[in-house]
C-alpha cells in the first residue's frame, strides 16, 4: 500500500507514482441522475459518509469510514474498512479486490448509487501515429499558424486523455472552431441502422446547439457519400451552390465537412502495409455566415489529423460504453436470477403420509420452469409448470403463474378452477404467444390422488415395478380463452410414487441428436429416486449441453 506512517502515527497520503504526467485512473460516480468523474491521483483514496472523505456519500447505508482504494505495484485495490452494509464489486461482496476496467463498485447503498472504475489511459499505436503526424507538418512563419499549432497540441493531449464520449466530442468541436474561426460546429454519428444523428453541437461562444435545421445537409450527405473531405470557403464566389438551399437561405459563407473515419491497416503477409481510410462513422461539420480566409495547408493537415484521431477515440469510447452496458445487463440478469430463485425457493412440507422431492436444472440464468409443494387441509399439493420460451420473459410469466396458483391452493380453490382462472388471466392480457403447460396433483391422507394436466408431459405412476402413464389431459393455460378443464383421480397404495417431469427431460438430446424420450424416462424412474433420472439424463447427453430447463418432482405415498 502506498501509505506511510509519520512519527505521530497518523497516515500520510502518498501521490501515485508517475502522477506528474497528469494522467490518472478515475471513478465515474453515479448517484440517481447525477454523474461526476473523480481522479485517483493519490493513495489511499478514502470513501465514506464523512464529509472529509475523497468520495463522501450522504446515505445512511454508507459507513462513516467505509472503504479505501489503494495503489500497489501499478494495480488498484478496493478494501472494505469493516463497513456495516458491505462493499461490492460487480454485485459480489468483497473485503479486498483488485480492480479491472469497468468494474462496478457499490458501498452499502446498492443499485442507485455506484461508481465505475476506469484505469489510466494507455497511449495506443493510434495515438503514437497521431503525434508522429504532428512532427511531419510543415509550419509557416505566420503567428496565426503557430497559434493554431498550439491549439492542435492541446487538443492532442486532451483527446488522448479523455475517456468519456461527450468530452471527446466537446474537445473536437472546440479545437475545430478555434482552428477554422467558424461560428458553429456539429458532430454527427451513425446509428446502428446507418442513419445520422446529431451527437453534439457547439458555437464559438461555447454554447450548446441542439438544432441542426439550418445547416447544409446536402454538403453533409455529399461528404459522407464520397467519403472525402468537403471544404467550401466563401460561397459567395462559388458557382455551384444553386442546389444548396440552406447555404442560400441562411447566407452561409464558409462550410467545412469532414467524415470521421478510422484508419484501417492493410496487411500483406507478415509485413504491415499502408493505412487506408475506413468507412465513415459520422462527420464533423462547421460553418459561418461570413467568409473566413482560406484555410492554410497547416490548418488543413491539422484538422484532418484531429478528425482522424477523434474518430478512433470515439469508436473506442463507444466500445467502452457497449462493454459497460453489457456488464450492467449481466448484473441486472444476475439480480433477476437471484430474485427468481428466492421467489421460487421451495420449502418441502413434512407430512406423515407422503414424501416430496424436486430438482430443477436451468439452461439459462433464469428460466420458465417452476415447481412448488403446498400442504393445506385439502391435502398435499405439488405443482409443476413449464412456460413456453426461455429467458427473462418466461421467468416473469413463471413467477406470476406461481403466485396465482399458490394463493388459490391455500384458499382451498378446486384444481380445475385454479387452472381455468390462470387461463382467463393469461389470455385476457394479450401477451403474445406465451402459454404454459401445468400439472397440479393433490394427495389426501387416504391415498386419494386428484390431478389436472394442462398440456404437460403425462405423469408417471410407479406402482411396484409397473409404470402407468395416464392419458388424461387438457389444453395448456393461456392458449385459448374459452378452454375448459377437467381433472382425473387415482387411488394410491403405500409405496406408490408419482413422478412429474418437464419436456426438457424427455427432449434432452445427445451428440447424435437423439431424444432421451419416454422409454428411458420410465426405465430410470423404475430405479428409484429422482436422482436416478438426472443421472440417466446426464449419462445420455454426455458433453451436449441442455437446450431446455429440466425439472423433476416426485411424490411418494407412505400412508399413515
Amino acid at each position: 500500500m502506498d501509505k506511510s506512517i509519520d512519527m505521530a502515527g497518523s497516515s500520510v497520503i502518498t501521490p501515485i507514482a508517475g502522477s506528474g504526467s497528469g494522467v490518472f485512473p478515475s471513478l465515474i460516480f453515479v448517484q440517481a441522475s447525477e454523474q461526476r468523474t473523480l481522479y485517483l491521483d493519490h493513495t489511499p483514496f478514502t470513501i465514506g459518509r464523512k464529509m472529509e472523505k475523497d468520495l463522501a456519500i450522504a446515505d445512511p447505508r454508507v459507513s462513516r469510514d467505509h472503504a479505501l482504494i489503494v495503489s500497489e505495484n501499478g494495480k488498484f485495490f478496493v478494501e472494505d474498512q469493516g463497513s456495516k452494509h458491505g462493499t461490492f464489486v460487480n454485485g459480489e461482496r468483497v473485503q479486498r479486490r483488485a480492480l479491472e476496467r469497468n468494474d462496478r463498485l457499490e458501498f452499502g447503498a446498492r443499485d442507485s448509487i455506484y461508481a465505475v472504475f476506469h484505469p489510466q489511459h494507455v497511449t495506443t499505436n493510434t495515438a503514437r501515429d497521431f503525434l508522429s503526424q504532428i512532427s511531419g507538418i510543415q509550419i509557416s512563419n505566420e503567428v496565426t499558424d503557430l497559434e493554431k499549432l498550439t491549439i492542435f497540441l492541446e487538443a492532442a493531449r486532451k483527446l488522448n486523455t479523455t475517456g468519456v464520449l461527450d468530452e471527446i466530442l466537446v474537445t473536437l468541436l472546440d479545437v475545430t472552431l478555434k482552428l477554422t474561426g467558424a461560428e458553429r460546429g456539429y458532430v454527427f454519428l451513425k446509428t446502428e441502422d446507418g442513419q445520422l444523428r446529431l451527437a453534439a453541437g457547439r458555437n464559438a461562444r461555447g454554447e450548446l446547439l441542439l438544432d441542426d435545421k439550418t445547416i447544409s445537409h446536402s454538403i453533409l450527405e455529399d461528404a459522407l457519400r464520397s467519403n472525402s473531405e468537403f471544404v467550401l470557403t466563401d460561397t459567395s464566389r462559388s458557382l455551384d451552390i444553386s442546389g444548396r438551399q440552406s447555404i442560400v437561405a441562411y447566407d452561409l459563407r464558409t462550410v467545412i465537412c469532414i467524415p470521421l473515419r478510422k484508419l484501417q491497416v492493410q496487411t500483406r503477409g507478415r509485413a504491415t502495409g499502408e493505412s487506408t481510410a475506413g468507412e465513415a462513422m459520422g462527420a464533423l461539420y462547421v460553418d459561418s455566415r461570413f467568409a473566413s480566409r482560406d484555410i492554410s495547408k497547416v490548418s488543413g493537415d491539422i484538422l484532418h489529423v484531429v478528425a482522424t484521431e477523434a474518430a478512433s477515440l470515439i469508436e473506442n469510447a463507444r466500445l467502452v460504453q457497449a462493454e459497460e452496458e453489457a456488464r450492467r445487463y449481466q448484473q441486472e440478469l444476475a439480480i433477476a436470477a437471484s430474485i427468481q430463485q428466492r421467489l421460487m425457493a421451495v420449502t418441502i412440507p413434512e407430512v406423515p403420509f407422503a414424501r416430496v422431492d424436486g430438482k430443477n436444472l436451468s439452461c439459462k440464468e433464469i428460466g420458465g420452469d417452476f415447481y412448488d409443494a403446498i400442504n393445506t387441509d385439502d391435502g398435499l399439493a405439488v405443482v409443476l409448470a413449464d412456460v413456453a420460451g426461455k429467458g427473462v420473459s418466461a421467468a416473469l410469466l413463471a413467477s406470476t403463474l406461481q403466485g396465482m396458483i399458490y394463493s388459490q391452493l391455500v384458499a382451498h380453490t378446486p384444481l380445475t378452477d385454479i387452472v381455468a382462472a390462470a387461463n382467463r388471466y393469461l389470455t385476457s392480457k394479450h401477451i403474445g404467444e406465451k402459454y404454459a403447460t401445468v400439472i397440479i396433483a393433490r394427495l389426501r391422507r387416504d391415498g386419494d390422488l386428484e390431478y389436472v394436466n394442462c398440456g404437460h408431459v403425462p405423469p408417471l405412476l410407479i406402482c411396484g415395478r409397473e409404470v402407468i402413464r395416464p392419458s388424461h389431459g387438457n389444453l395448456p393455460v393461456g392458449l385459448l380463452p374459452h378452454a375448459t378443464y377437467a381433472s382425473d383421480r387415482y387411488s394410491l397404495h403405500p409405496g406408490d410414487r408419482l413422478v412429474l417431469v418437464t419436456d426438457g427431460v424427455t427432449e434432452a438430446e445427445n451428440a447424435e441428436g437423439e431424444f432421451f424420450d419416454n422409454e428411458r424416462l420410465e426405465a430410470a424412474a423404475k430405479q428409484g429416486s429422482l436422482q436416478e433420472i438426472f443421472k440417466a439424463v446426464s449419462q445420455f447427453c454426455g458433453s451436449t449441453p441442455l437446450s431446455d430447463d429440466c425439472t423433476v418432482v416426485e411424490m411418494m405415498f407412505s400412508g399413515d
